[in-house]
């Protein structure tokens, strides 16, 4: 009865395993968070500040849209150095931001990497509302033309061609397939499951990140 009692001690008093998540569910946790309307607002210390002096690390990339609407710190509930962010308007993806990917993947060792989109996208909208009639006289037209060249914006039924969520979800899939098949640096690595890439819908309405693979 001793040696029970006493093992039921040693059980007690073993310190419970440190549960270890994954970079996507560590974000997902935190959009939880910041659904809730609660928050924790992490590494935003005066020590953190000085701690990433020395160094970052940040745990994922996250290629979104510069809206400003859709800041990924915030909508993830992250802190200073945990996101490394690329953002160009209809969060599309040429030479520089892959240039950006492939440092944060290769010197910083970034293992996910995430293609946002979001609800009511201006660049979205503005290719739908016939861009072969409405020339933009800046570079806004640039943006407009390579939505447009997407594979998967073409192969959008003709019904889905001018809703703008089916546009936006084709666009983050765009994304997704793009950085999946960039050689010389990204492809490999996950073809070999050394990095992930998934897609992700945010919902202007309610805050929430949905992950998207079709």
């Amino acid at each position: 009865m001793i040696v029970l009692s006493f093992l039921l001690f040693l059980s007690a008093c073993k310190e419970e395993p440190a549960v270890i998540t994954s970079p996507l569910d560590k974000l997902m946790e935190g959009n939880k968070r910041f659904m809730a309307g609660h928050p924790v607002h992490p590494d935003e210390t005066l020590a953190r500040i000085r701690d990433l002096k020395k160094g970052q690390n940040p745990f994922a990339i996250v290629m979104s849209c510069s809206d400003s609407r859709v800041p990924p710190e915030l909508i993830f509930d992250q802190g200073l150095g945990d996101i490394f962010s690329v953002r160009t308007a209809g969060n599309v993806i040429g030479d520089y931001e892959l240039g950006s990917i492939e440092y944060a993947v290769e010197h910083l060792g970034c293992k996910l990497i995430v293609v946002m989109g979001h609800e009511n996208c201006g660049a979205i909208q503005a290719f739908i509302e016939n861009p072969d009639t409405h020339k933009h006289l800046n570079h806004i037209e640039n943006i407009i033309e390579y939505i447009a060249k997407e594979d998967e914006e073409k192969e959008l039924p003709e019904a889905d061609k001018h809703q703008v969520d089916k546009a936006v979800r084709a666009n983050i899939l765009h994304g997704v397939h793009y950085i999946k098949n960039s050689a010389p640096i990204l492809k490999p690595l996950i073809d070999q499951k050394k990095i992930t890439v998934v897609g992700a819908y945010y919902d202007l309405d309610n805050g929430e990140v949905v992950i998207i693979d079709k």
